[in-house]
């Protein structure tokens, strides 16, 4: 059997003979200098070629053979009625695959064994690099190396990134859920699952030292619980979401303060950042909002443009005033406004200046009073929402993905597949379905809003919602969608990451995948595996643990795919 495999990465390689890849099966990789990468990469392409000419010049003589094989079979062979119809499709062999764009492997599909304990959770771009966070730390690629590989780099790689690009890994730390980067300052923030968050610098200097892990800049315990999500405002505020409903918010001047300490005085600007948080939850459960914000904040976006921030948990969604720092709205998946009192009629404490003891009991009786038409309220709300929705209704109606369109417009994704439109104000304007399956992330650029569903399928919708095309990206769920460097980058759920044109669905697809097609040799090379298949029809009996290996053991000696059928276990 031939199988016709790639030799190299990264679909536009062979126009650098110097970055082509030695095909290296072990888990560490070291090369030779440049000018023996260049022999050895002209050496392989040479192979290539001629592998395709002989491919070329022997069909002939394969289809003679095969002619004269079906011509004097070797056993009679027997099929049962409909047993000539297959039942199965064959996968595309190709070198270019026909039905999808080509993409930029930037971190191929590592084995599941190699991620235990590593694997990537989400990824964010900036002007000059990709982060990825991950359950023991945080690394980036840098875009000028995007088509670079580990050859010349000393270095011993990790298993399962032996054909990933080179890139630059942190210290260990707890894993991390989000990522935010202000490119303003130059810095990344990360939140934990231990609750802490993490500043990250971006312009480190190595020198092309690939072995040096870097450090966080600042480090600070932020919640008790996971940091589910982060966003920096259009006032330079940091903003995280736990669970519980638990959002804090750290002034633009707290993080200027703190991060312009030196590195002695680190402890000192982590102490000093800690305390200088504003609670939020605890203001909306004075001003008795509690009952409607008690659900894990999920996701948390910044209008820019109105200066409103969105929170979001599964099934409700809030609004925010950034500058103000206060509730404006809370709604739930359907545009209905959840019930809640209006803060203007809410008596502000903080202003009263009453002494003695009447003081202590009047606040007492008011906030009994409030906790307790919280609590009746809160109870009506998940009574209401049973009896509307089912015991499974809300599993349909989840919350997963969150985002801000160039138009102002934002943009929600649930469980069943529907997209929902909103305005500026919480209003649901229309929604959308071209998907039966839970959609994964959604990621805005320009006029085009891309879509990952947990099918591994990606989908490009215009500002109006209209469908534009679509193909499978990874075998996989896709998690995260995040855009740089002319690149639309997927992170699906098994680690692996593609880079994807950002004009796609275009002409420049066809024009790639004619050329590539076109000169296929030059990045190909034909395998020949022998495959054995057999079932074990014995007596009708169970096969023995020896019995077995006596058996394989006889005929598969230079066999390289054995497939066993057994009808019993």
């Amino acid at each position: 059997m031939k199988l016709r495999t790639r030799s190299q990465r990264f679909f536009d390689r062979y126009y650098q003979s110097s970055s082509s890849d030695d095909d290296n099966d072990n888990d560490n990789i070291a090369c030779s200098p440049f000018s023996s990468n260049t022999i050895q990469s002209t050496s392989k392409r040479l192979d290539y070629m001629l592998q395709f000419l002989d491919r070329k010049l022997s069909v002939d003589h394969y289809n003679q053979s095969s002619h004269d094989d079906h011509s004097h079979p070797t056993l009679p062979e027997f099929v049962a009625k409909g047993g000539s119809t297959g039942i199965f499709r064959l996968p595309v062999r190709a070198a270019v695959h026909p039905s999808r764009p080509q993409s930029l492997e930037l971190r191929p599909h590592p084995l599941r064994e190699t991620q235990v304990g590593r694997s990537l959770r989400t990824i964010a771009t900036t002007q000059t690099q990709l982060w990825a966070a991950g359950e023991c730390g945080l690394r980036f690629w840098n875009f000028k190396d995007l088509y670079s590989s580990w050859c010349g780099v000393e270095r011993t790689v990790r298993g399962g990134d032996e054909d990933t690009a080179p890139y630059q890994e942190s210290v260990w730390t707890s894993p991390a859920l989000c990522l935010v980067t202000d490119e303003g300052k130059k810095l990344v923030w990360s939140g934990h699952a231990d609750g802490k968050i993490s500043c990250w610098k971006m312009d480190l200097s190595f020198d092309g030292d690939m072995m040096t892990q870097f450090k966080e800049c600042l480090s600070l315990q932020a919640h008790g619980g996971p940091v589910l999500s982060l966003i920096l405002t259009c006032y330079g505020d940091l903003w995280s979401g736990s669970e519980g409903g638990a959002i804090k918010i750290w002034p633009w001047e707290a993080i200027e303060k703190s991060i312009s300490l030196t590195k002695e005085e680190r402890h000192m600007a982590a102490l000093s950042m800690e305390r200088s948080y504003i609670d939020l939850r605890s203001q909306v459960t004075a001003h008795g909002f509690s009952n409607t914000l008690n659900s894990d904040v999920k996701y948390l976006l910044s209008d820019n443009s109105r200066a409103k921030v969105w929170s979001a948990g599964y099934f409700s969604l809030a609004l925010w005033d950034a500058r103000k720092r206060e509730l404006l709205k809370v709604f739930n998946t359907d545009g209905q406004i959840e019930n809640w009192v209006d803060m203007s009629s809410v008596p502000d404490f903080s202003v009263e200046i009453v002494s003695g003891s009447k003081k202590e009991r009047t606040q007492s009786s008011l906030g009994f009073f409030q906790r307790s038409r919280n609590a009746i309220m809160g109870a009506a709300d998940a009574v209401r929402r049973v009896a509307a929705k089912g015991a499974f209704g809300d599993d349909n109606r989840r919350t997963e993905a969150l985002a801000i369109a160039i138009d102002g417009f934002i943009w929600t994704g649930y469980t069943s597949g529907l997209l929902v439109q909103w305005d500026g104000n919480g209003n649901r304007i229309q929604d959308f379905h071209y998907h039966s399956f839970a959609v994964q992330c959604v990621c805005t650029f320009g006029t085009r809003i891309w879509v990952g569903y947990v099918t591994g399928t990606i989908q490009v919708l215009d500002l109006e919602g209209n469908l534009l095309g679509g193909w499978v990206a990874h075998g996989s769920p896709i998690v995260k969608i995040s855009i740089g460097s002319g690149y639309i980058f997927t992170l699906a759920n098994h680690g692996g990451i593609r880079g994807w044109n950002i004009t796609s669905p275009g002409p420049i697809d066809t024009v790639f995948r004619s050329e590539l097609g076109g000169k296929e040799f030059l990045y190909t090379r034909v395998e020949n595996v022998k495959m054995l298949t057999g079932t074990w029809n014995v007596g009708q009996g169970k096969a023995s643990h020896d019995s077995l290996i006596l058996w394989l053991g006889s005929v598969a000696s230079d066999v390289g795919i054995v497939v066993v059928g057994i009808a019993r276990s």
